[in-house]
């Protein structure tokens, strides 16, 4: 069996080997490893690369709908615009956080699987 693409276990938060086996335990915390093929995650670990990857993404979102958002509603005081802002990049950020990690990981495996062999 060839293993999933790393865009499908992302999106489903799988195992990268065989696409079964849950990836995290916890909200962020990778499972030491998969349940169901035995992949050890834990020490491939994708580090802080996501949440750098999404600093960039979502601000690029982000800045203009400020603008946005203050064009639109002029009236409104600023600490309304900033808490509306802030929630929109917070709810960003909890949603894609996880399946960016998850993609992380998928690509470590496909393009550096060695890395995930037992020593």
């Amino acid at each position: 069996m060839s293993p999933p693409s790393p865009w499908s276990a992302a999106l489903r938060m799988r195992c990268p080997r065989c696409g079964e086996g849950r990836l995290f335990d916890g909200y962020l915390k990778i499972v030491d490893q998969c349940s169901h093929c035995g992949l050890p995650l834990a020490k491939n670990d994708s580090g802080d690369g996501p949440a750098v990857f999404l600093i960039f993404i979502i601000g690029t979102i982000a800045t203009p709908f400020a603008f946005l958002f203050h064009y639109w509603f002029a009236d409104l005081p600023y600490w309304v615009l900033i808490l509306a802002v802030s929630a929109l990049v917070l709810g960003m950020v909890l949603v894609t956080l996880r399946p960016s990690k998850a993609l992380v990981v998928a690509l470590q495996y496909r393009h550096r699987r060695e890395d995930y062999e037992d020593d």
